[in-house]
């Protein structure tokens, strides 16, 4: 079964132009393609990458808070109460006063003392200000890195400035050093945000968004990769990285109470984000997707409709997003 999955999976109808087979796809003549084996590697890069957000998150991140103020709030723990505890994690973290009751007298104590362990043990599972501020550190240093890299990778290439250039030659293009180290690591950045996503900050608005956002970066730079439409997905990462190091940044002043500073960078966060994910997005990265192909081939691969498919709905998550900084912004400008 799964062999037959296999190959079905890597059909060459899905993924390459007519009269073209994985075996074109042969390093040759100087000519470089990526290969789908190398994907495998962005895992123990993940791993790495978590390592590093680590150290600079406790030898960077909690440096820095301080000089800008934050305090590392300590939290008082309740008494270890094997009871409580259970009720806690297997039933409600919000009895009510009825429940309450019982578990004063399940436990042999007042229904204040079972009050107060609650509240204790409530807020042991709120993250502290510290805490925030080290992710949205290590979000920060990711992203404004890699938006400096990919610059650098992207600034000479005839693709950056020309979107038609990305089809030019499509597709034995081959595959740059930049390019690889510039998929691997972001791909591997993914990972980690998906490995991590159950000890990060709560977002309880948007927590679905975000794990359909990395699901769908994920498969959508691995399958790029495999079909070798890395010109266009170096776009992509590139258009998505510049916007977000302004929210991080703004989240950090936030949570050092720098208002004035917290509200410049969100609105400059807020134009990089419009522009880049509202305008360039579409018209620009969609364009190339939907439309240009069509001047390549007559007989759109299966792949077309899959990329693009997912494309859309990366778009639709920037529509969703959009309209929630919008609605922060309104608020900002209307109600200061």
């Amino acid at each position: 079964i799964l062999k037959t999955l296999n190959s079905w999976f890597w059909w060459e109808n899905i993924w390459m132009p007519v009269n073209v087979t994985w075996a074109h796809f042969v390093d040759r003549d100087g000519l470089v393609f990526p290969k789908p084996h190398q994907l495998y590697a962005t895992i123990p890069y993940a791993f790495v990458l978590l390592i590093i957000r680590f150290f600079s998150e406790r030898y960077l991140a909690i440096p820095l808070a301080k000089a800008l103020g934050i305090k590392n709030a300590k939290r008082v723990k309740p008494q270890p109460n094997p009871v409580l505890e259970t009720y806690f994690r297997e039933c409600s973290k919000h009895p009510s006063q009825s429940e309450i009751q019982g578990l004063a007298k399940k436990c042999n104590c007042t229904v204040r003392l079972v009050e107060k362990w609650f509240r204790r043990r409530r807020n042991l599972e709120i993250p502290t200000v510290l805490r925030k501020f080290q992710e949205a550190f290590w979000r920060f240093s990711f992203y404004l890195t890699s938006s400096i890299a990919g610059f650098i990778f992207l600034y000479d290439k005839p693709w950056f400035y020309d979107i038609w250039q990305t089809w030019v030659g499509y597709p034995f293009q081959t595959l740059l050093p930049s390019q690889y180290w510039y998929y691997m690591i972001e791909i591997s950045f993914y990972w980690s945000l998906l490995f991590t996503l159950g000890i990060d900050n709560k977002r309880k608005a948007d927590f679905v968004a975000h794990v359909i956002h990395h699901l769908a970066a994920i498969a959508l730079m691995s399958g790029s990769w495999c079909g070798n439409y890395v010109r266009l997905g170096t776009l992509v990462i590139f258009v998505h990285d510049t916007a977000d190091f302004w929210l991080e940044a703004a989240k950090m002043f936030n949570y050092a109470h720098w208002e004035k500073t917290c509200n410049i960078l969100f609105i400059i966060f807020s134009i990089a984000f419009f522009i880049t994910r509202i305008i360039l997005f579409p018209f620009w990265i969609l364009r190339a997707t939907l439309y240009q192909p069509t001047y390549y081939s007559t007989t759109p691969v299966i792949a077309y409709f899959l990329f693009n498919g997912q494309l859309l709905v990366l778009q639709g998550l920037h529509l969703y997003w959009g309209y929630l900084i919008f609605k922060i912004l309104r608020r900002f400008i209307f109600l200061k």
